[in-house]
């Protein structure tokens, strides 16, 4: 259904170029959706503790505004000077070797970005149970604090993370696990990663 043909052929190739085209204008429209519905909750609250958004709130506008936007600057900042003064800053040198159809390399490394979720799908032996982990590292960051709200016992509990020090250790451990795959995402299958991550 989704190669359009037998095997990966120009239905494929086609298909996969439109997804991946559309997917910034997905994107974009939740971005958007996202904001709205912030306004609509007047979510100006950071500390999440006060029933009374009127009273003890922050109002969204300027103070969230200004604090975006400056994010927005440095994010894309770093992001410019990457890209125009060190463009191979974080690529791998082995990605640099012109490719041989005649010669497969012994070490296949994808971009960066990559490494963590080529580690899981590495580590595992069946490929559809790889994919579905690689899926839930996404979604874990959604399915923590729904998964810890509805643990709480009374609405009086503050839904801010500044009143939860679980959520700390949980950021800390998704750190630590995140580099340590990507370290080991970038080194060749053998022995002491593959026991690593297993």
């Amino acid at each position: 259904m989704v190669l359009g043909a037998f095997s990966v052929d120009v239905p494929t190739l086609n298909r996969f170029f439109a997804l991946h085209y559309l997917f910034p204008f997905v994107l974009t429209g939740l971005v958007i959706l996202h904001l709205f519905f912030l306004h609509e909750a007047k979510s100006g609250d950071p500390l999440g503790a006060s029933l009374n958004i009127s009273i003890d709130g922050i109002p969204f506008g300027f103070y969230y505004i200004i604090k975006d936007l400056f994010g927005f600057v440095y994010y894309f900042l770093v992001l410019f000077i990457l890209v125009f003064y060190f463009p191979n800053l974080l690529g791998h040198s082995d990605n640099y070797i012109l490719a041989n159809p005649t010669v497969t390399p012994a070490h296949i490394v994808p971009e960066w970005y990559f490494l963590p979720f080529y580690a899981i799908l590495r580590s595992i032996t069946d490929k559809l149970q790889g994919v579905i982990l690689m899926l839930v590292a996404i979604l874990i960051f959604i399915l923590v604090p729904i998964c810890l709200n509805a643990l709480k016992e009374t609405h009086f509990i503050p839904l801010s993370g500044l009143f939860r020090p679980f959520y700390h250790y949980l950021l800390q451990l998704f750190l630590t696990s995140s580099i340590v795959l990507g370290w080991i995402g970038g080194n060749p299958a053998e022995s002491p990663y593959i026991e690593i991550v297993s």
